[in-house]
């Protein structure tokens, strides 16, 4: 009997070393091959929203944190001026149609002249007769053009949302100067959220474009689905210069190893529509692989 016992303490002992064994094994490969990461932020397209005209903020029709749609008007710049410039374009251009049709007749006149009697003007002040209304033509032509110049910048002085999205952090004030090209204020563009998971390079051969991802938000702990739309191809070498453009990730170590993160692009899929996102929210995702033979 003792003997028996001992037999089977020992086969107890072996099963709950094997199954300790197995568990753990599946757990290494659980945390160093699976697909999936906590290391994931909610990012979204921020739109830098710049003047195409310079001048005095007179108007800010937003506040801080508005939901806008796309064409509602964000700020107005110095629209008396902009109409102002408006109207002597128009009177400049008037100004020249009547310059124009002054010296179209006189060039018309002398050639009449001269067709009917060369002797009774000279070819010289029918030639320059000519060339005058050539130039108040083009006078003419340049005022139109300094017109339609002006009426493109007083629709621009109506600085208008190129997005449905949300004003955020919203410091500009009116009576602020205005430069054209330099940015005012900030709309994060609510029609692009996305998530940027940074997977280990272990993980990165079960992860394929178009593959199935669950994301979990830390905020609430909301599970969204999405879509793996890519892979980066290249991360910044912080010995080199010229990656300004590329994704900049501080390397992990793992055990004694170096194990690179590369950035992967999913795209969220069926958004609820009362659901807050904001960008830089945290974020973990799980992959799952898409089945050989698909």
């Amino acid at each position: 009997m003792a003997l028996k016992a001992s037999v089977s303490r020992i086969l107890i002992t072996l099963c709950v070393v094997a199954a300790a064994g197995f568990a753990g094994w599946r757990l290494w490969d659980f945390y160093t091959l699976s697909p999936w990461t906590r290391d994931a932020r909610v990012l979204a397209n921020i739109v830098e929203v710049a003047p195409d005209v310079s001048g005095r903020v007179d108007e800010i029709r937003v506040a801080d944190n508005q939901t806008v749609a796309k064409g509602d008007v964000l700020f107005v710049i110095d629209r008396q001026r902009f109409t102002l410039a408006l109207e002597e374009a128009k009177a400049n251009v008037e100004q020249a149609r009547w310059t124009q049709k002054l010296a179209q007749d006189n060039a018309s006149r002398d050639a009449q002249v001269m067709a009917r009697d060369p002797d009774a003007i000279s070819g010289v002040t029918a030639e320059a007769s000519k060339t005058k209304a050539g130039e108040a033509a083009a006078a003419l032509q340049l005022a139109q053009s300094q017109l339609a110049v002006a009426e493109l910048n007083l629709e621009r002085s109506t600085v208008r949302s190129p997005v449905n999205g949300f004003v955020t952090n919203l410091t500009a004030t009116v009576g602020d100067y205005a430069t054209a090209g330099a940015g005012v204020m900030a709309l994060v563009d609510r029609d692009s959220f996305y998530v940027y998971a940074y997977f280990m390079e272990t993980k990165l051969p079960a992860i394929a474009p178009g593959a199935p991802a669950q994301v979990k938000l830390m905020a609430g702990g909301a599970v969204l689905k999405g879509k793996v739309q890519g892979l980066s191809r290249a991360i910044a070498d912080p010995a080199k210069a010229n990656g300004r453009l590329l994704a900049s990730v501080d390397p992990n170590f793992e055990w004694i190893r170096l194990a690179q993160r590369i950035p992967v692009r999913i795209t969220l899929e069926d958004l609820p529509p009362d659901l807050m996102l904001a960008a830089g929210m945290s974020a973990t995702v799980v992959v799952r692989p898409i089945a050989s033979g698909r």
